[in-house]
């Protein structure tokens, strides 16, 4: 059962991507469907050993459930690729973008628009391949920083008042995101091909073979207190302009899609806290639980207290009030 935030979120992403109003909030859809469903068996698939291989894979009950759910993902991008494609066809590309003036241009529009390094025009494939790519992954990891960040400024009352009021600065925003990001880091590690020798700190080298695959722990990096002094502690004042100015460029990692993220993050919350103080509910222990993405085990539960009119009614310390909602069960 998916998330109300990871709903919130696909949906979100589909408008952005697709300029395609999913609903799925409030209904169902085979898209959705298979898009989750592809998360569970990814997942699932990496805490088996043997089903590392494709050919012993693909003939399992789940190798089969992984391929038509593929098909159905591919299908639905398919369809909506040629669909533009075929528009742009018709109309001529000068008419097409003339036709765009004013209106809102997707990531599809933009996909149809670049050129490779050659100056062609991506074939149909790579644009499919590129919109599936973006979809799979922009959409639950947002909604698991949005979890995290919610949770934490559940934990600290004094930074949630601050970023609840409606002349919190954009700065303090993004800085209480990003430390969230440091602490529950949605990816936890990334893999890498060396293609050139690289030479660690001690003195060893990383030789260069593209068959070998290092992997680069980004929760390891984030809680390293040679880096970020008491690592475990939610500070947002460690992301000032100030204070993060000598640290080191890799530091922080984020995504491709940063920008994206961060942008809808910002306006989630913000509509969020400027309406609710968020409080934990404290019969339900929140521990880690590291998968694709970092998880909690039982899911993120809170309470919702509503604010009056001004951010000065906010109760920081005040005791929730019965209304006790799943925002932030996760998947």
């Amino acid at each position: 059962m998916p998330s109300p935030v990871s709903l919130m979120t696909l949906d979100s992403l589909q408008k952005c991507v697709f300029s395609y109003n999913s609903n799925c909030q409030e209904t169902p859809s085979d898209y959705i469907a298979a898009i989750l469903e592809l998360s569970s068996l990814v997942v699932r698939r990496q805490h088996r050993l043997l089903l590392h291989w494709d050919f012993l894979y693909h003939l399992t009950a789940d190798g089969r459930r992984f391929r038509r759910t593929c098909d159905t993902v591919h299908r639905f991008t398919a369809d909506v690729v040629q669909r533009r494609h075929q528009a742009l066809d018709r109309l001529g590309r000068e008419a097409w973008l003339k036709s765009k003036q004013g209106k809102t241009v997707d990531f599809i529009d933009i996909l149809l628009l670049a050129k490779d390094e050659d100056g062609q025009d991506l074939s149909e494939e790579d644009i499919a391949a590129e919109a599936d790519t973006f979809m799979f992954e922009g959409h639950d990891t947002t909604a698991i920083g949005l979890s995290w960040v919610l949770y934490n400024l559940a934990c600290h009352p004094e930074y949630q008042k601050r970023y609840g009021c409606s002349n919190c600065s954009m700065p303090f925003s993004t800085m209480c995101i990003k430390e969230s990001l440091r602490l529950h880091p949605p990816v936890m590690a990334v893999s890498r091909r060396c293609t050139e020798d690289i030479k660690l700190p001690d003195g060893h080298v990383l030789p260069k073979d593209t068959r070998n695959i290092c992997l680069i722990s980004i929760y390891g990096t984030h809680h390293n207190p040679a880096v970020w002094p008491e690592p475990q502690v939610y500070n947002p004042h460690r992301f000032d302009p100030e204070n993060s100015k000598n640290q080191p460029p890799l530091a922080f990692m984020n995504c491709i899609g940063q920008n994206f993220a961060m942008a809808e993050m910002k306006v989630v919350l913000a509509l969020t806290l400027l309406r609710f103080a968020v409080h934990l509910d404290e019969s339900r222990p929140v521990r880690r639980k590291p998968e694709l993405i970092l998880r909690s085990e039982n899911g993120l539960w809170l309470h919702l207290d509503p604010l009056g009119p001004s951010c000065e009614s906010r109760p920081p310390h005040r005791a929730p009030r019965a209304i006790h909602s799943p925002l932030l069960r996760e998947i």
